[in-house]
């Protein structure tokens, strides 16, 4: 069946033997992993969690039906998440669906499929699967999807704090759920205790600093500068800042370069461009050089670079800066060719 927000949230947040299992589909993967840690949640932190992949899945097709029937190894709740998934894994899920039993509920991501695909027309299909499309939010969207989930955790947002957040996140769904979440614990607010979130917790807290304790290690980035990014990140390090300020800058920049970059792209000259978007003064000249070396595609791929490093640098038990500096030094290098 074909799901709505609310019938999606239903099903994470009350799993039941009705639905045997979810399927997360469409480019925004983010908001996938993010929507699927609702089930997770629901299951309790006790639950046994069972991963699997589009690969296990092609390989072995009869294991995802068998994990859903088996019990927990002590007797608690248990669920699969399986990742990664496409069409070569239809069998897998054709099995679940026909065998007589599955208690365990299963949800599955599968970034690359598209409406057509046989996947989503078997789930579709269903009366015991749900389907979900996940699409990154536009501007607008993002800033009612940043009020949304701080409701979600009994916070109302004023002022141009929701604004902040989706400038702070990217719109990036699952980072702006951590951040969301911090906030709330910062604020001792839940659903049964309402607070406001306010531009002066977001300062108390939050994660971005000023342009200018940044601006080097993203000129640097910009030109392609190894050594000097080296340098500035060394700084940045020396002093203790945290690498997600860093790479939140970077996301934002690269974006506006996107913008400007398409309408290069559209024939208008790089000075008109850079005009008409009110580059700021100090940073005309390295603007009209990146507009000169970066491509549309390679803008794209270092954005959701950049967002995937801050994800995995925000996780428990990483190496941390390690990964945002190797992240930064990456996009460094694929500006400079």
């Amino acid at each position: 069946m074909k799901a709505s927000e609310s019938q999606l949230r239903a099903a994470l947040d009350h799993p039941g033997p009705a639905i045997r299992f979810i399927l997360l589909h469409g480019p925004d993967e983010s908001g996938a992993r993010d929507r699927a840690l609702r089930l997770a949640r629901a299951m309790g932190p006790d639950a046994e969690r069972i991963d699997l992949d589009g690969g296990m899945l092609k390989a072995d097709p009869a294991r995802l039906a068998s994990e859903a029937a088996s019990l927990s190894l002590f007797g608690g709740a248990r669920h699969i998440r399986a990742t990664g998934v496409g069409d070569e894994s239809l069998d897998a899920f054709e099995l679940l669906l026909g065998a007589p039993t599955a208690g365990n509920p299963v949800v599955a991501i599968a970034p690359t499929l598209k409406n057509t695909s046989k996947l989503v027309k078997l789930a579709l299909a269903s009366p015991a699967a749900l389907s979900f499309a996940c699409y990154p939010p536009g501007p607008g969207d993002a800033e009612r999807l940043a009020s949304a989930i701080a409701a979600e955790h009994g916070l109302r947002t004023v002022g141009q704090v929701a604004h902040r957040l989706v400038i702070a996140t990217g719109g990036d769904r699952a980072v702006m759920t951590r951040e969301i979440e911090k906030l709330a614990l910062f604020l001792d607010s839940g659903p049964d205790r309402p607070a406001v979130l306010d531009d002066a917790a977001l300062d108390a807290i939050g994660a971005d600093l000023g342009d200018s304790e940044m601006s080097g290690a993203i000129e640097a980035v910009l030109a392609g500068d190894a050594a000097l990014l080296g340098a500035e990140l060394a700084k940045l390090d020396g002093a203790g800042v945290s690498p997600i300020p860093l790479l939140r800058g970077l996301v934002r920049r690269l974006m506006a370069l996107a913008d400007m970059r398409g309408d290069v792209d559209k024939g208008a000259t790089i000075a008109e461009v850079i005009e008409r978007h009110r580059v700021f003064f100090r940073e005309k000249a390295a603007t009209s050089r990146a507009l000169q070396t970066w491509s549309a595609k390679r803008i794209a791929q270092s954005i959701e670079h950049l967002r995937q490093a801050e994800q995995a640098t925000m996780a428990a038990g990483t190496a941390g800066d390690v990964m945002a500096h190797v992240a930064c030094l990456a996009v460094a290098r694929g500006g400079r060719r």
